[in-house]
């Protein structure tokens, strides 16, 4: 077994797919009205987006009665203030709850958090 893709619901699979293509600087692979999926530069697992009719844009952090978090990615950076930075101008926004003082949360267009973090060795 190969994991090919996580997808992502949204209520906007193209208005997710471009947030996601100017943060990471992917390629589409394919695009479809309801379906875009990015291909990974080194052809590893990429991400895919679906519109969903009836999306619930998740909370954050999670709180009784609301929808949860399904999911989150964790992207590793060289420098979190320049990537939050970037992140910033490509369209997510800074959580309000942020964790841990070494990692920053920030929401895509569609309210999935990713983790920004620098890996420590």
């Amino acid at each position: 077994m190969t994991l090919a893709a996580t997808v992502l619901g949204a209520p906007d699979a193209r208005a997710l797919a471009a947030f996601y293509q100017r943060l990471l600087g992917w390629k589409v692979r394919d695009d479809e009205p309801d379906w875009v999926a990015l291909r990974a530069p080194d052809d590893s697992a990429g991400l895919s987006f679906q519109t969903e009719a009836d999306y619930a844009r998740p909370k954050w952090p999670s709180a009784p009665g609301e929808q949860q978090m399904m999911m989150h990615l964790d992207i590793e950076v060289d420098d979190l203030d320049a990537a939050g930075a970037h992140a910033v101008a490509a369209g997510a926004v800074l959580a309000d709850h942020q964790p841990q003082d070494d990692v920053r949360v920030y929401l895509d267009p569609a309210g999935h958090p990713f983790c920004l973090f620098v890996r420590e060795d």
